[in-house]
């Protein structure tokens, strides 16, 4: 009876200890580097990497949560490189916890041309590119909202995308998308009623990001990637800040995007301001 009671003893002992390390591997948390499985544990095969890969350098391209796939962007930029980004907002942000890894992973994976194109270096001076500008619209991820917008930012010219009655299509989002054909037509390829919620894209994680990269494809994108450096993004986002129409904010742009290149261990390239 002694020795029975001893064994069982051990054996619950035993489970629980199991179910413990089951439930500590599952949350994660995995180093830099290294992937985090379908089942919660890390490691860098394709068990680890592949289907149903939740984050860090995953391989597989569906299936699993928003951290999943991204092409090579999540190889770049890693959990770790965006906390980094993210760290520094205060708490008092309103855009403090909102940016998330997985919503911004998730915005890549809906446009699989983003970060992926070209050489290694040339993806990483996009995704530099891109987080550069991010950085300087919302003020290092701090803001969700345009700050003391100046109007409703309603093109009454646009027939295409008619403005809603008592609706303001200020900026919002990693950058600051503005203008109700902007809302329209982001809305229209994102599946969100833009014209008659842009607020969504303020409360929304995902679809944030999915704006901003929305935005970035259609008028980024190619000038990045075509070799026309930096200065071509700033000149696609707000034109008016060059040629010292806003030197400080060009400045802001381009110290950023320096900064993240060096982090991401890649030269800026050529024509970096505007």
């Amino acid at each position: 009876m002694g020795v029975r009671c001893g064994t069982s003893v051990m054996a619950l002992v035993l489970v629980l200890l199991l179910v413990g390390v089951s439930v500590n591997a599952q949350n994660c948390g995995c180093a830099s580097g290294l992937c985090c499985s379908k089942y919660g544990y890390c490691g860098t095969t394709s068990d680890y990497c592949g289907d149903g890969c939740q984050s860090g350098p995953c391989t597989s391209s569906g299936g699993g949560s928003p951290s999943t796939g991204g092409g090579n962007v999540g190889t770049i930029i890693s959990q770790s490189v965006f906390d980094g980004l993210a760290g520094g907002a205060a708490s008092s942000c309103e855009g403090k916890g909102f940016y998330t890894y997985d919503a911004f992973i998730a915005a890549a994976n809906a446009y699989s041309e983003f970060g992926t194109t070209g050489a290694s270096d040339d993806q990483k001076r996009e995704l530099a590119a891109f987080f550069a500008n991010v950085m300087h619209e919302t003020g290092g991820l701090c803001y969700i909202n345009e700050q003391n917008p100046p109007s409703i930012y309603c093109d009454a010219t646009s027939t295409s995308w008619p403005c809603a009655s008592g609706k303001s299509y200020h900026g919002r989002g990693p950058l600051q998308l503005s203008w109700n054909y902007n809302y329209g037509a982001a809305g229209q390829n994102i599946g969100f009623d833009g014209l008659n919620n842009p607020d969504v894209v303020g409360q929304d994680a995902t679809i944030s990001f999915k704006t901003a990269v929305w935005f970035w494809m259609q008028n980024c994108h190619s000038a990045i990637t075509s070799g026309q450096g930096f200065a071509a993004t700033i000149k696609a986002i707000n034109s008016m800040e060059c040629n010292g129409g806003n030197t400080p904010a060009v400045n802001s742009r381009v110290n950023y995007y320096n900064t993240i290149c060096s982090q991401l261990g890649v030269d800026p390239g050529s024509n970096v301001s505007c």
